[in-house]
């Protein structure tokens, strides 16, 4: 019963692949008998996943094996003053159940501090597009166009060309379907530029989108894509709105 006992609570250890060789085996044995135990080496195993879908960047493959380096040599107990002989069976589990709840602890304060650093980056995204957009809004040659589409709703474009830059927004386009996306262009004679992806609209309505490199002469197109956009328009432009000052 001892042995059953211990076998129970290495369910942490194992969803972490903490085990050497021949414990692995024995609890792997273990897991087909005990139901308990099965589930919830399954819950563990959907909780890691779940918080490895939630960073923005995939850590290191190195970084399970500095964490658990790190936690094996790390003292887990005060040294032992007296000769009086431990309880063998907690004893030999001890240390290494220590040792892979302070992996656990490294691992989620990474986990952690990645998550917060792409939290960042996305703010620090959101407002530089705001400042660009102010940017052109009050730009002294600022100027705005509006058209219709061919498939129907308009798009409206505020562009300054001392900027060369654009910002467009768009009101009652037909939803597309799945798999396809609108995708704006600066378009030239001899030359179509990608000038990014039109979000999905709110209420009807797009969220301004940002788009630098406008040149003299250039006009605002948009095209129907693929998901995830194209290097160069795939089909005829709904769109093409001269941009002249």
């Amino acid at each position: 019963m001892r042995l059953r006992h211990d076998l129970h609570i290495l369910t942490g250890v194992y969803a972490l692949d903490a085990l050497e060789d021949t414990e692995r085996e024995r609890f792997e044995h273990h897991l087909h008998r005990c139901q308990s135990c099965s589930h919830e080496v399954r819950g563990l195993h959907e909780t890691a996943t779940g918080l490895a879908l939630a960073v923005a960047r995939v850590p290191p493959p190195q970084l399970r094996e500095r964490v658990l380096t790190i936690a094996a040599r790390t003292r887990q107990n005060p040294p032992v003053t007296d000769q009086r002989p431990l309880p063998r069976p907690r004893s030999a589990w001890f240390p290494r159940l220590a040792a892979a709840a302070a992996a656990v602890a490294v691992v989620a304060a990474v986990v952690l501090g990645i998550t917060q650093a792409a939290t960042q980056r996305r703010l620090d995204r959101v407002q530089a597009q705001q400042q660009g957009i102010e940017a052109v809004l009050n730009a002294p040659d600022v100027r705005i166009v509006s058209h219709r589409t061919s498939v129907g709703g308009t798009a409206t474009v505020v562009f300054s060309e001392d900027r060369h830059k654009m910002v467009v927004t768009t009101a009652g386009l037909p939803p597309l379907p799945s798999g396809k996306v609108y995708e704006l262009w600066l378009m030239a004679p001899g030359s179509n530029r990608p000038a990014g992806l039109l979000p999905a609209p709110s209420g009807g309505r797009t969220a301004p989108v940002l788009a630098a490199g406008l040149a003299v002469g250039d006009r605002a197109g948009l095209t129907v894509e693929p998901a995830g956009g194209s290097a160069q328009p795939t089909t005829t432009p709904i769109l093409a709105i001269p941009l002249t000052g």
